[in-house]
C-alpha cells in the first residue's frame, strides 16, 4: 500500500471561490497535506485575508492570495496568464466559483439566468481551457486533477425556485462527464463534488439555521469542514486517480431521502 495515497505534498493547486466556504474548507485541506494553494476572490481584501489566515495555521503546505474575477472568459484567460509568470505546471485546479439566484419562476429575470449560467457552468470549461497548458505540464509527471464543484441540487430537484442554479449544476455534472473522456488521453483526470448542506455564504440556511437544517438530513446534521476537505483530498490526491469524469455527493444522504 503506498504511504503517501493522500499526500500533496509539493503539488501546486488553484481554487477559485477560495476565499470563503467550500472554497476555502477545500484550500485549507490541501494545505494540511502539503500542498502550495492559489486562492482567487473577486474581492482582493477577502483573498488577502484568508491567505494570511490559513497561512497562519501552521499547516504543511502555503496559500497565496491571487485576487481576480473568474466570471468572464477574458478574466479566465488573465487569471492563467499571471499564474503562468509564477508557475511552470499546475497539479489541480478546483472549480468552485459559484453564484445562486432565487426568484418566482413569473418574474424570473434573464440576468439572475445569465450571471448564474456563466459563472457556474461556462467559467469551469474555459478556465480548464485557458489552464490547459500548465494542467498538461503537470501531467507529463503524475496526474494533474480537475474537481468541478457541482451541488445536490443538479442531481435532484429541490423545493427552492433557483432555476438557473439547479440547471447549471446539472449541466455542471454532466460537462464534467464530457471533459474527463477528452482530458484522460493528457493524464488529466477531471471529477467532481456535489455538496449538499455546509454553512456557508451562499447556504445562509444552513449557516443560520444549522439545527432545522439538520432535521432533514438523515446524517442528522450539516456538513463540516472536514467532510469537504476530505473528499476533495481524495479526488486530488493519488487515491482518487482512477475516479474519472464522476460526481460525488457529500450530502448526509439527502439526495437518498429526496428519491
Amino acid at each position: 500500500m503506498n504511504p503517501h495515497l493522500f499526500s500533496l505534498s509539493g503539488r501546486v493547486a488553484l481554487v477559485t471561490g477560495g476565499s470563503r466556504g467550500i472554497g476555502r474548507m477545500i484550500a485549507a485541506g490541501f494545505m494540511q497535506q502539503g500542498a502550495r494553494v492559489y486562492i482567487t476572490s473577486r474581492k482582493a481584501a477577502a483573498c488577502d485575508a484568508t491567505a494570511a489566515d490559513l497561512s497562519a495555521m501552521g499547516y504543511a503546505g502555503s496559500c497565496i492570495s491571487m485576487p481576480g474575477d473568474v466570471s468572464t472568459v477574458a478574466a479566465a484567460k488573465e487569471l492563467a496568464a499571471a499564474l503562468a509568470t509564477r508557475e511552470v505546471a499546475l497539479d489541480i485546479l478546483v472549480n468552485n466559483a459559484g453564484a445562486a439566484w432565487g426568484e418566482a419562476f413569473e418574474t424570473f429575470p434573464e440576468t439572475g439566468w445569465d450571471k448564474v449560467m456563466d459563472l457556474n457552468l461556462k467559467t469551469p470549461f474555459f478556465l480548464t481551457q485557458a489552464l490547459y497548458p500548465l494542467l498538461k505540464k503537470a501531467g507529463q509527471t503524475q496526474p494533474a486533477k480537475v474537481i468541478n464543484v457541482a451541488s445536490i441540487d443538479g442531481i435532484s430537484v429541490n423545493p427552492w425556485e433557483t432555476y438557473s442554479y439547479a440547471a447549471s449544476k446539472a449541466g455542471l455534472i454532466h460537462l464534467t462527464k464530457r471533459m474527463a473522456l477528452r482530458l484522460a488521453q493528457d493524464n488529466i483526470v477531471v471529477s467532481g463534488i456535489a455538496p449538499g448542506a455546509f454553512a456557508s455564504e451562499m447556504n445562509k440556511e444552513a449557516r443560520d439555521h444549522g439545527e432545522a437544517v439538520a432535521s432533514r438530513i438523515p446524517a442528522g446534521r450539516i456538513g463540516r469542514d472536514d467532510d469537504m476537505a476530505g473528499i476533495a483530498i481524495y479526488l486530488a490526491s493519488r487515491a482518487g486517480d482512477y475516479v474519472m469524469g464522476q460526481t460525488i455527493a457529500v450530502d448526509g444522504g439527502v439526495t437518498l431521502a429526496r428519491g
